[in-house]
Protein backbone atom coordinates (compact mmCIF):
# COMPACT_ATOMS: atom_id res chain seq x y z
CA UNK A 1 0.00 0.00 0.00
CA UNK A 2 1.49 3.52 -0.88
CA UNK A 3 3.18 5.85 1.60
CA UNK A 4 0.72 8.66 2.41
CA UNK A 5 3.57 12.05 1.98
CA UNK A 6 3.50 14.53 4.86
CA UNK A 7 4.98 17.78 5.53
CA UNK A 8 5.42 19.32 8.19
CA UNK A 9 5.58 23.03 9.00
CA UNK A 10 6.28 24.81 12.18
CA UNK A 11 8.44 27.22 13.21
CA UNK A 12 9.55 25.07 16.83
CA UNK A 13 12.02 22.21 15.80
CA UNK A 14 11.07 20.48 19.02
CA UNK A 15 7.31 20.19 17.77
CA UNK A 16 8.35 18.80 13.98
CA UNK A 17 10.60 16.64 16.10
CA UNK A 18 7.20 15.28 17.88
CA UNK A 19 5.10 15.01 14.86
CA UNK A 20 7.46 13.03 12.83
CA UNK A 21 8.41 10.88 15.58
CA UNK A 22 4.76 9.89 15.90
CA UNK A 23 4.01 9.87 12.20
CA UNK A 24 6.96 7.53 12.05
CA UNK A 25 5.58 4.70 14.19
CA UNK A 26 3.10 4.16 11.49
CA UNK A 27 3.99 2.37 8.17
CA UNK A 28 1.60 3.92 6.17
CA UNK A 29 2.85 7.76 6.62
CA UNK A 30 6.43 9.02 5.44
CA UNK A 31 7.26 12.60 6.29
CA UNK A 32 8.51 13.83 3.53
CA UNK A 33 9.78 17.27 4.26
CA UNK A 34 9.84 19.80 6.84
CA UNK A 35 9.56 23.51 7.20
CA UNK A 36 9.67 26.42 9.65
CA UNK A 37 8.82 29.30 8.01
CA UNK A 38 5.94 30.86 5.01
CA UNK A 39 8.71 31.08 2.25
CA UNK A 40 11.02 27.38 3.01
CA UNK A 41 7.28 25.84 3.28
CA UNK A 42 6.29 27.03 -0.29
CA UNK A 43 9.23 26.25 -1.68
CA UNK A 44 9.46 22.76 0.13
CA UNK A 45 5.92 21.93 -0.59
CA UNK A 46 6.75 22.45 -4.14
CA UNK A 47 9.71 20.10 -4.56
CA UNK A 48 7.98 17.40 -2.17
CA UNK A 49 4.30 17.65 -3.23
CA UNK A 50 3.49 16.12 -0.27
CA UNK A 51 -0.50 14.55 0.08
CA UNK A 52 -0.86 16.11 3.49
CA UNK A 53 0.76 19.18 5.01
CA UNK A 54 0.60 19.91 8.53
CA UNK A 55 0.75 23.74 9.29
CA UNK A 56 1.37 25.88 12.64
CA UNK A 57 -1.13 28.75 11.56
CA UNK A 58 1.16 31.23 13.30
CA UNK A 59 4.83 31.06 11.67
CA UNK A 60 8.28 33.24 12.84
CA UNK A 61 7.91 35.94 10.30
CA UNK A 62 5.36 34.81 8.35
CA UNK A 63 1.59 33.20 8.35
CA UNK A 64 0.75 29.55 7.62
CA UNK A 65 -2.50 30.99 5.85
CA UNK A 66 -0.73 32.79 3.28
CA UNK A 67 1.64 29.82 3.05
CA UNK A 68 -1.21 27.92 2.70
CA UNK A 69 -3.00 30.34 -0.15
CA UNK A 70 0.95 30.10 -1.95
CA UNK A 71 0.97 26.03 -1.85
CA UNK A 72 -3.33 25.62 -3.00
CA UNK A 73 -2.51 27.81 -5.65
CA UNK A 74 0.64 25.96 -6.87
CA UNK A 75 -0.76 22.70 -6.31
CA UNK A 76 -4.91 22.47 -5.68
CA UNK A 77 -4.71 18.74 -4.93
CA UNK A 78 -2.36 19.25 -1.92
CA UNK A 79 -4.49 18.84 1.51
CA UNK A 80 -3.44 21.43 4.21
CA UNK A 81 -4.28 20.90 8.01
CA UNK A 82 -4.09 23.53 10.04
CA UNK A 83 -2.72 23.77 13.72
CA UNK A 84 -2.86 26.11 16.20
CA UNK A 85 -2.79 26.81 20.10
CA UNK A 86 -5.64 28.66 20.26
CA UNK A 87 -9.38 28.49 19.00
CA UNK A 88 -9.76 31.93 17.04
CA UNK A 89 -12.91 32.07 15.10
CA UNK A 90 -10.56 34.73 12.75
CA UNK A 91 -8.19 32.67 11.82
CA UNK A 92 -10.06 29.64 11.54
CA UNK A 93 -12.27 31.01 9.08
CA UNK A 94 -9.67 32.90 7.34
CA UNK A 95 -7.43 29.29 7.05
CA UNK A 96 -10.79 27.55 5.07
CA UNK A 97 -10.89 30.13 2.93
CA UNK A 98 -7.08 30.04 2.18
CA UNK A 99 -8.06 26.49 1.11
CA UNK A 100 -7.19 24.79 4.48
CA UNK A 101 -9.35 21.40 4.87
CA UNK A 102 -9.23 21.60 8.54
CA UNK A 103 -8.03 22.56 11.68
CA UNK A 104 -6.70 21.45 14.96
CA UNK A 105 -6.02 22.34 18.09
CA UNK A 106 -2.19 21.39 19.17
CA UNK A 107 -3.86 20.53 22.19
CA UNK A 108 -5.80 17.41 20.49
CA UNK A 109 -3.82 14.05 21.68
CA UNK A 110 -2.20 11.60 19.44
CA UNK A 111 -5.30 9.92 18.30
CA UNK A 112 -7.35 12.28 17.28
CA UNK A 113 -4.32 14.33 14.97
CA UNK A 114 -3.94 10.76 13.38
CA UNK A 115 -7.83 10.67 13.10
CA UNK A 116 -7.56 14.22 11.20
CA UNK A 117 -5.12 13.20 8.75
CA UNK A 118 -6.62 9.49 8.27
CA UNK A 119 -10.00 12.01 7.29
CA UNK A 120 -7.65 13.90 4.97
CA UNK A 121 -6.44 11.23 3.27
CA UNK A 122 -10.20 9.42 2.72
CA UNK A 123 -11.40 13.02 1.18
CA UNK A 124 -13.14 14.37 4.21
CA UNK A 125 -12.98 17.75 5.96
CA UNK A 126 -11.30 17.83 9.12
CA UNK A 127 -12.54 20.35 12.09
CA UNK A 128 -11.74 19.89 15.52
CA UNK A 129 -14.96 19.16 17.58
CA UNK A 130 -14.73 22.49 19.92
CA UNK A 131 -14.92 24.48 16.72
CA UNK A 132 -17.48 22.96 14.38
CA UNK A 133 -20.14 24.72 15.96
CA UNK A 134 -18.41 27.76 15.41
CA UNK A 135 -18.01 26.92 11.63
CA UNK A 136 -22.18 26.50 11.82
CA UNK A 137 -22.60 29.50 13.23
CA UNK A 138 -20.61 31.69 10.78
CA UNK A 139 -22.17 29.67 7.66
CA UNK A 140 -25.23 30.63 9.15
CA UNK A 141 -24.57 33.99 9.91
CA UNK A 142 -23.03 34.41 5.71
CA UNK A 143 -25.87 33.17 4.53
CA UNK A 144 -28.13 35.46 6.20
CA UNK A 145 -25.76 38.34 5.62
CA UNK A 146 -26.03 37.31 1.49
CA UNK A 147 -29.62 36.75 1.65
CA UNK A 148 -30.12 40.84 3.51
CA UNK A 149 -27.48 41.89 0.55
CA UNK A 150 -30.39 41.21 -2.28
CA UNK A 151 -32.18 43.98 -0.70
CA UNK A 152 -29.68 46.63 0.21
CA UNK A 153 -30.80 49.07 -2.64
CA UNK A 154 -34.48 49.05 -1.45
CA UNK A 155 -35.44 51.54 1.44
CA UNK A 156 -37.55 50.26 4.70
CA UNK A 157 -40.46 51.68 3.25
CA UNK A 158 -39.82 49.88 0.04
CA UNK A 159 -38.59 46.76 1.88
CA UNK A 160 -42.17 47.25 3.62
CA UNK A 161 -44.21 47.74 -0.07
CA UNK A 162 -42.37 44.50 -1.33
CA UNK A 163 -43.29 42.90 1.98
CA UNK A 164 -47.27 42.99 1.47
CA UNK A 165 -46.86 42.75 -2.04
CA UNK A 166 -45.40 39.32 -1.81
CA UNK A 167 -48.63 38.69 0.31
CA UNK A 168 -50.78 39.42 -2.52
CA UNK A 169 -51.96 42.78 -1.20
CA UNK A 170 -53.31 45.25 -3.83
CA UNK A 171 -51.96 48.49 -4.14
CA UNK A 172 -54.75 49.81 -2.52
CA UNK A 173 -54.60 47.88 0.75
CA UNK A 174 -51.25 48.08 1.10
CA UNK A 175 -51.51 52.37 0.82
CA UNK A 176 -54.28 51.42 3.65
CA UNK A 177 -52.18 49.39 5.59
CA UNK A 178 -48.89 51.28 5.88
CA UNK A 179 -51.06 55.33 5.59
CA UNK A 180 -49.55 56.26 2.24
CA UNK A 181 -51.72 57.14 -0.80
CA UNK A 182 -51.82 55.03 -3.61
CA UNK A 183 -50.08 57.05 -6.15
CA UNK A 184 -47.24 56.69 -3.31
CA UNK A 185 -47.19 52.97 -3.11
CA UNK A 186 -47.45 52.75 -7.03
CA UNK A 187 -44.13 54.99 -7.54
CA UNK A 188 -42.48 52.66 -4.51
CA UNK A 189 -43.57 49.26 -6.62
CA UNK A 190 -42.10 50.81 -9.68
CA UNK A 191 -38.97 51.69 -7.82
CA UNK A 192 -39.16 48.20 -6.60
CA UNK A 193 -39.31 46.68 -9.82
CA UNK A 194 -36.71 48.65 -11.07
CA UNK A 195 -34.02 47.89 -8.21
CA UNK A 196 -34.56 44.65 -8.06
CA UNK A 197 -34.64 43.76 -12.10
CA UNK A 198 -37.40 42.01 -11.93
CA UNK A 199 -40.82 42.63 -14.68
CA UNK A 200 -44.09 42.30 -12.77
CA UNK A 201 -45.68 42.07 -9.22
CA UNK A 202 -45.75 38.22 -9.32
CA UNK A 203 -41.27 37.91 -10.50
CA UNK A 204 -41.20 40.71 -7.27
CA UNK A 205 -42.87 38.75 -4.96
CA UNK A 206 -41.31 35.38 -5.74
CA UNK A 207 -37.91 37.79 -5.61
CA UNK A 208 -39.23 38.38 -2.16
CA UNK A 209 -39.73 35.10 -0.75
CA UNK A 210 -36.88 32.77 -2.14
CA UNK A 211 -34.36 35.59 -0.52
CA UNK A 212 -36.42 35.74 2.73
CA UNK A 213 -37.30 38.99 2.93
CA UNK A 214 -39.50 38.58 5.98
CA UNK A 215 -36.25 37.64 8.01
CA UNK A 216 -34.08 40.52 6.66
CA UNK A 217 -36.76 43.21 8.24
Amino acid sequence: MAQTRIMLVDDHEVVRMGMRALLERHESYTVVAEAADEESAVKEAAVAKPDIILMDIRLAGGSGIEACRQIKAQQSEAKVIMLTSYAEDELLFSAIQAGAIGYVLKQADSRELLRAINSAVEGGGVLDPTLTQRVFDEVRRSVDRNESDRFADLSDKEKRVLLHLAEGETNKEIAEKLFLSEGTVRNYVSHIFSKLSVANRAEAAAYAIQHRLKDNL
